[in-house]
């Protein structure tokens, strides 16, 4: 069974789902890429656990201001109407779509149903089938390994360019326009042949076990920043503004470590990003909690400066009702957030499309975590090339030959992946 419902406006009562029959079953499970099917799957994962899925056995897409909204209503329908037998009952088992939805406000938004789902968390595993029948539960074996990808072309785009506008967003701000706005850059890479995306995938997940390595409808990556996580009534969110480059000298490293924790620049754009993050949790939440002070994130290519807030929401809430709130924030888009945004849209020059947009998945509960799409790329349809992103903080202290260097960073982990070597 295959529902597909695309409705530009948003969902119209016409658009009601069919009724899914929802199977969730224990299993064993070792390594939830390696059984990836070669095309039509999808991915979450966190150092070995998460949810993987193939298959699609419903699917939404939205485009427009109301997108989210639209996408809860036709969850909400989905998944009240469907019959779930689910022995696990855990976040992520049962009824699952995954997500994704543009950074722009009139951007688009998509959700697919996988007809299979395979999770595993806290040292439970577990297989849903979802669609119009229960049949028995998925041989679940590894699949042929992934082609290793012939030769890749990079080209980096106008570098010069993207530095002058930079100079250009910092003489903004010094005019007291705006106190960050967030810039992108991306380069494109190209194939001899078509990418079989699960190879940077598993190499994604191996390399950054500490991010949430994803890939929905082509748009993949390993992002360090989990926008929300909401788990029977607990929202959790990390923050991430303020960066420094690893050299790979151990004590080098802790020492530009220590120089990111003081740094004014650094430690004014992250406030600046944990700030809208709580402002907007408030507005849902009984209480808001936040780390004391930023701590040092430290991954294979670059050290984050990092704030964990959490707070509580009523029963019944929906983790896309608060991702909505949430995006853009200032660690994607900048402060004041709305003007940032506009000041984005006038000098980047850039379609980000899916690039620093929420991406995630949702349960049938309205649980689910949703991250921010960063250190990403969205391959092409016929697979034979693809767009890398970068983004980096911009401050009145910004120096743009710095943010370049930083936005190079920052496009490793993908460009690595991609390397045919293993």
């Amino acid at each position: 069974m295959w529902i597909v419902v695309t409705n530009p406006a948003g969902p119209a009562a016409s658009d009601a789902p069919e009724r899914l029959l929802v199977r969730t079953r224990p299993v064993e499970v070792d390594d939830l890429l390696a059984l990836l099917p070669e095309r039509d799957f999808l991915a979450w994962v966190h150092d070995g656990d998460g949810i993987v899925g193939w298959g699609r056995a419903a699917s939404f897409d939205v485009t427009g201001p109301d997108r989210f909204a639209a996408a809860s209503r036709w969850w909400d329908e989905l998944r009240h109407q469907a019959v779930v037998r689910d022995e696990i009952e855990a976040a992520g088992s049962g009824l699952v779509a995954f997500g994704t939805f543009d950074f722009a406000a009139d951007g688009a938004g998509h959700l697919t149903v996988p007809e299979v789902v395979v999770g595993r968390r806290d040292g439970r595993a577990w297989v849903s089938t979802i669609g119009s029948a229960i049949g028995p539960a998925p041989e679940l074996r590894p699949t042929r390994r992934p082609d290793r990808p012939g030769p890749v072309t990079f080209d980096d785009g106008d570098v010069a360019a993207w530095t002058a506008t930079v100079a250009a967003a910092v003489e903004r701000i010094e005019a007291d326009q705006l106190d960050k706005v967030v810039l992108a850059r991306d380069c494109r890479a190209d194939f001899e042949r078509p990418l079989d995306v699960r190879w940077p995938l598993t190499r994604l997940a191996r390399d950054y076990p500490a991010c949430w390595t994803f890939h929905v409808d082509g748009f993949f990556g390993s992002t360090p920043e989990m926008l929300l996580r909401l788990d029977s009534g607990l929202v959790t969110s990390r923050v991430l503004a303020g960066t420094i480059r690893r050299t790979g000298d151990d004590a080098h490293d802790a020492a530009l470590a220590g120089s990111l924790a003081r740094s004014s620049k650094d430690l004014e754009e992250h406030e600046y990003a944990v700030r809208s993050v709580s402002d907007a949790l408030q507005a849902h939440c009984s209480a808001v909690t936040r780390s004391e002070a930023p701590f040092v994130l430290h991954l294979p290519n670059v050290m984050h400066l990092a704030t964990d807030i959490a707070g509580v929401v009523p029963d019944g809430t929906s983790v896309l009702s608060v991702v909505a709130d949430l995006h853009p924030s200032a660690a994607v888009g900048g402060t004041p957030t709305a003007e940032a945004v506009r000041l984005i849209a006038q000098i980047e020059g850039l379609d980000r499309g899916r690039y620093a947009g929420p991406v995630g998945w949702i349960d049938g509960h309205g649980d689910g975590e949703w991250g921010i799409g960063l250190r990403s790329a969205e391959l092409a349809p016929d697979g034979r090339s693809a767009r890398l992103f970068a983004g980096c903080g911009i401050v009145a202290d910004s120096v743009p030959a710095d943010e370049l260097a930083e936005s190079e960073a920052k496009l490793i982990p993908v460009r690595t992946a991609l390397s045919p070597r293993d």
